[in-house]
């Protein structure tokens, strides 16, 4: 293909790896900064680009905690919510399970039953204006310790909110070990959430063991170190365990050092079920359509080749049967319709 964007703009897809706070765009980014100026992020949607410019993931961390804070009342936490939803909708994402930290905003006082049903009320609204079905999954912010496991877990399984299907593990990794956080995610798995914790991002290999073997992983967020274990990569392959792929974001925060050297062809060389996401768009320049258009060029793909790749995260969702079945057709009715276009 020369140019793949005109066909994945219009490609409906799913997306799996996509924080919450992470998808606020410059626009809402600023107008929450606005709403509490004794932050130090920019309230001018143009200086934030230089703002979220890192140096390397410890530095993407700490820019990230600084919008996290902003997030401050359930006022601010619907209006993030539903702004990422229309920002999705843009791009034909008919469904995506957003990753949240409720932790962040409890421990900011943000009362733990508003902040569910600011979640709820926005995650409705989307679906019944955009047409965008959110799901959530509930992460703890590792850096946070046990006891930001502890309540992160309380309140996935006490407030479980009607959206909420996975929990997970999010924020640096070194220094993080994996396996202390099992209990927590024996306890939410018990309760019917699947997990999908990030791992292999900015460690080795035997982080994405430890997500397997410890905590159960369904699903690995990032597990792009996974490429450095051929026994690991066939296990992934075997077992149909599917890697969050977020190209962008890997380059950004330096867990990749150059693009063309991203490990996403060894992966799918390898047979391993891969997934394409944004991890937090607005503060790495990107989106979901730029991500499948990074991923087609890397991987060489066609038009068949693209709706084969969104179908992969359909596939890899924990969205119902049925939901599945209505995503994938609809996939193939867009592509089939593209490819018959006179033209085209």
């Amino acid at each position: 293909m020369t140019d793949p964007h005109p066909f994945i703009a219009g490609l409906p897809k799913a997306e799996l790896h996509v924080h919450h706070v992470g998808s606020a765009s410059p626009r809402i980014v600023a107008e929450l900064a606005a709403r509490h100026p004794d932050s130090r992020v920019p309230t001018d949607p143009e200086a934030l680009a230089d703002y979220f410019t890192f140096t390397d993931f410890a530095h993407f961390i700490e820019v990230y905690l600084s919008v996290v804070d902003l997030v401050r009342t359930p006022e601010d936490v619907r209006l993030l919510t539903f702004e990422v939803a229309r920002d999705m909708a843009r791009q034909h994402i008919r469904y995506a399970e957003l990753t949240v930290t409720p932790y962040s905003s409890t421990k900011r006082n943000i009362p733990e039953v508003a902040f569910m049903e600011a979640l709820e009320d926005a995650r409705t609204a989307a679906e019944a204006e955009l047409g965008v079905v959110l799901r959530w999954c509930f992460d703890i912010p590792g850096e946070a310790g046990l006891q930001a496991a502890e309540e992160t877990t309380r309140l996935a399984v006490e407030r479980r909110p009607e959206g909420l299907v996975s929990f997970g593990l999010g924020g640096p990794e070194i220094g993080v070990e994996r396996p202390q956080f099992k209990p927590y995610f024996d306890r939410a798995i018990a309760e019917g959430l699947h997990s999908v914790p990030h791992a292999g991002e900015t460690t080795g290999p035997q982080t994405v063991w430890d997500a397997l073997t410890e905590l159960r992983a369904e699903r690995i967020g990032h597990g792009t170190s996974s490429v450095r274990d051929p026994r690991l990569l066939e296990h992934l392959a075997e077992h149909r365990i599917p890697l969050e792929i977020c190209p962008t974001s890997n380059i950004a925060t330096r867990a990749v050092t150059d693009i063309e050297r991203h490990p996403i062809r060894e992966m799918v060389r390898a047979g391993v079920l891969v997934t394409v996401n944004s991890d937090d768009p607005p503060m790495f320049g990107t989106d979901l359509n730029n991500e499948y258009a990074v991923a087609a060029r890397l991987l060489e793909l066609d038009e068949r080749g693209i709706a084969d790749l969104a179908k992969n995260a359909v596939e890899a969702s924990f969205l119902d049967p049925a939901g599945k079945r209505k995503l994938a057709e609809e996939i193939d009715t867009y592509t089939a319709n593209w490819l018959r276009t006179p033209g085209r």
